[in-house]
């Protein structure tokens, strides 16, 4: 038995392809690649956590479920929101041209404060960002008004550690509704809580950047998720106050939050699993298109580190795309991919067979 660790080093394009390949010699001495491994501890000490690994020894308690606990006030405000936006659909007719490409701009700002911030950077630690990107991913991140960027993290790190389990805060397995808003409804399951503070977050508070946000995270969503994108219209180009606030403030945030919640909900329901068939999310490409590129769902809880959450670089992805544009620009660097061996070794062991066909 042989086994290499794959780590290819790029000055230029500044990228860590990570992985283990191990490979077994058959009788006529062909080399079979018979199983494939991530070595954790290596990528733990390369990125400073580990919480985004599925937990394999943790078991759900026994006996009951604890009540559905509503939370009255979440329910009326997101209710609120979707009937606005709603309202904003009928308002788009009479929309300036100028304010509906102001929506579309603020709505991939804000994605991005999502997925290349909150997801990609903190959560995974894929790739490493200069203070001005992670300024600039905070304030978008601040627009997208999804929770501050700690609490985001540490949801996240547990829904990947603990996923489709009673941990996991927005568990598929308890629907379709309930991953997508559902969860933000009612009182998180305790393990959801107990879980959650045992997380090392010791990387998360000591950005500086990230603790400021989560300090003045309540002016900074007034300010950047609903009166800036209301002002810019109605001052610039004299657009109808009713229209620049609801249709770049109300709508645009209500289809980022949609967007978002997707990637929980049809994401782990609806595709092919090409790497993994024991686990539920699934390959959505039109997921991705919403969620910039977050709905390489199968890959992603397979190779939680790789920057790009997909083998497939700009394909329905503008978020590797935008972190690819940020190296180039010195802004980002050390981006993690996930070596073709090990991709290729994982689709053969555990995949449900589709890539043979994709």
């Amino acid at each position: 038995i042989c086994c290499y660790l794959l780590k290819e080093f790029s000055s230029t394009s500044s990228t860590t392809a990570v992985g283990t390949v191990t490979s077994r010699v058959t009788k006529n001495g062909n080399a079979v690649m018979d199983k494939d491994f991530l070595n954790h501890e290596d990528l733990a000490g390369d990125r400073g956590m580990i919480d985004d690994i599925f937990d394999e020894t943790y078991k759900e308690k026994e006996g009951p479920k604890p009540p559905l606990r509503y939370v009255w006030r979440n329910i009326i405000l997101m209710s609120l929101l979707h009937l606005g936006a709603l309202f904003a659909l009928t308002l788009i007719p009479s929309a300036k041209i100028q304010t509906l490409a102001w929506a579309v701009l603020c709505f991939m700002v804000s994605a991005l404060g999502i997925t290349a911030g909150s997801h990609r950077l903190w959560s995974h630690r894929s790739y490493k960002a200069t203070l001005p990107l992670r300024i600039f991913l905070t304030i978008a991140n601040s627009m997208a008004f999804q929770n501050d960027i700690y609490e985001w993290v540490r949801d996240h790190r547990v829904h990947h550690k603990f996923s489709e389990t009673d941990a996991d805060p927005h568990n598929a397995m308890r629907g379709f509704f309930f991953s997508h808003i559902g969860w933000l409804l009612v009182r998180k399951h305790p393990d959801v809580i107990e879980k959650g503070q045992k997380l090392d977050l010791s990387d998360i508070k000591a950005d500086k950047v990230v603790m400021f946000q989560r300090k003045y995270y309540k002016p900074s969503v007034v300010l950047l998720c609903f009166t800036l994108p209301a002002v810019v219209p109605w001052y610039f180009w004299n657009e109808s106050i009713v229209i620049s606030f609801f249709i770049p403030a109300i709508l645009r945030y209500a289809l980022g939050l949609n967007a978002t919640w997707l990637v929980n909900s049809a994401a782990h329901m609806f595709g092919n699993r090409p790497y993994d068939q024991n686990i539920n999310p699934r390959e959505n490409p039109l997921v991705s298109l919403g969620a910039l590129g977050e709905g390489f769902h199968n890959y992603h809880h397979t190779f939680p580190y790789d920057y790009s959450t997909s083998e497939f670089g700009w394909r329905f992805n503008l978020t590797t795309a935008f972190i690819d544009l940020m190296c180039l620009l010195g802004l980002a660097s050390d981006r993690k991919k996930v070596s073709k061996e090990v991709i290729l070794a994982r689709k053969m062991r555990t995949g449900d067979g589709s890539h043979k066909s994709g």
